[in-house]
């Protein structure tokens, strides 16, 4: 799957001599899928594990082993290769790093093509470190981390598992998942939300009938999180407050699980106390059971039917356009309206008598867009503009459609 950010970035992927090598083979394939140019460096330790053919077979250019190796195709900015790759890259990651890489980079050696590479790159540098044993706690190895990391290089700390040699700790390297999280959130720091605190509520909430049942809607939580991904891209740091705890979280985001409305409504309104966005994707339920029971409500022969009855939920959107009128936060507020019918006129409606500064409009009857399902199509309406009709589009694509259109009207309000 193509991801925006990665479109055309031009990533070095330095590969050392860790039995994880096997991980940044899938690692280079999974970022060429995604869009990104990768040109992969290999020590000679990392030879011993893996050969460069088989780099060069996933991301489809040449593999560089040699300090005195030239580039003979044109494809770097110079025949060079260190000077070339260092020039030319978005970004360097060495992944797996060594105890002994790590070493010479915190050294600052250049006695191979890595370490020549490392000190003529102008790009951020993220390094995930990959040892076995308790060679990652050893003082050594640590003292060496915070030299990098004070140097602005940005660390993937390694997890903790069983290693190659059966011993169990921390030195484990994380899967492409975790690693691409990482790097997406990298390229992400001069993103048009850096320095901007984005809160995002996504699912539908539950309100408890007893402590086994509780009545909820049928939203996924899906478009929440997509434009949680789509804020972390822009380089915002989002608090994701989600019912949702079966979809994975976008690496960098902080979640703030939680069930009902009110749960809901005190986790928006601590964490967008001082927020510059936030973006109520969620499906709040309107009403919850007026009593919820100690005990689980049995069925016996006598049963004909169980009779809830409801009372309304706090408006949360109601509840923060009175605390932003008296604090001015949060500056910019989202919100989203699922209708089965009059979707513009229901729409529009919401956007005045919320205060809201954008409001997303999707039609729920529709069987490709809404609930459950990957893709939405919806109507942006502004206070500042007329609707926009957008068609069919993934989630994903609709989160960062409505993150770019936040980030063009906060760099007008600034």
């Amino acid at each position: 799957m193509t991801i925006t950010l990665l479109q055309h970035k031009r990533i070095v992927l330095a590969v050392t001599g860790s039995i994880a090598v096997y991980k940044a083979v899938d690692l280079a394939s999974k970022l060429t899928q995604a869009g990104a140019v990768v040109d992969v460096i290999m020590t000679e330790s990392a030879q011993k594990f893996v050969t460069p053919l088989t780099f060069q077979s996933v991301t489809g250019r040449s593999v560089y082993t040699d300090l005195w190796q030239t580039d003979h195709a044109g494809g770097l900015p110079t025949h060079i290769a260190h000077v070339g790759l260092g020039e030319g890259a978005d970004l360097l990651a060495v992944i797996p790093a060594t105890a002994h890489t790590i070493a010479k980079l915190a050294a600052g050696m250049s006695d191979d093509l890595l370490t020549v590479t490392a000190l003529a790159a102008r790009c951020p540098l993220i390094f995930a470190p990959a040892m076995d044993g308790g060679m990652y706690q050893h003082a050594a190895t640590q003292h060496n981390l915070r030299t990098l990391v004070e140097r602005g290089a940005i660390l993937i700390e390694p997890e903790t598992g069983r290693f190659a040699s059966g011993l169990i700790g921390q030195g484990r390297l994380p899967e492409t998942p975790t690693l691409i999280g990482a790097i997406r959130r990298a390229l992400a720091r001069q993103g048009a939300l850096a320095g901007q605190k984005v809160v995002v509520t996504a699912g539908g909430t539950r309100e408890a009938i007893d402590p086994v049942r509780f009545v909820s809607n049928h939203s996924s939580g899906k478009q929440g999180y997509a434009i949680a991904q789509a804020a972390l891209d822009a380089g915002a740091e989002v608090s994701l407050i989600s019912t949702i705890q079966s979809l994975p979280v976008p690496i960098g985001a902080t979640l703030i699980p939680v069930n009902s409305a009110q749960e809901m409504l005190n986790a928006v309104l601590t964490e967008s106390a001082q927020a510059d966005i936030l973006i109520m994707a969620a499906a709040v339920a309107d009403f919850r059971p007026e009593t919820i029971a100690d005990q689980k409500i049995k069925k016996t022969d006598e049963t004909r039917g169980l009779t809830l009855n409801l009372t309304r939920n706090p408006d949360i959107l109601q509840t923060v356009k009175q605390g932003r009128e008296e604090s001015g936060f949060p500056r910019i507020v989202v919100g989203f309206a699922a209708e089965s019918e009059n979707l513009v006129a229901n729409a529009q409606s919401k956007l005045a008598r919320k205060g809201l500064d954008f409001l997303v409009g999707n039609d729920i009857s529709a069987s490709d867009a809404g609930f459950a399902v990957d893709t939405n199509r919806v109507i942006l309406l502004s206070k500042a503009g007329e609707p926009e009709t957008l068609p069919l589009m993934s989630k994903t694509e609709v989160g960062e459609y409505l993150i770019d259109r936040i980030a063009r009207y906060t760099a007008i309000d600034r």
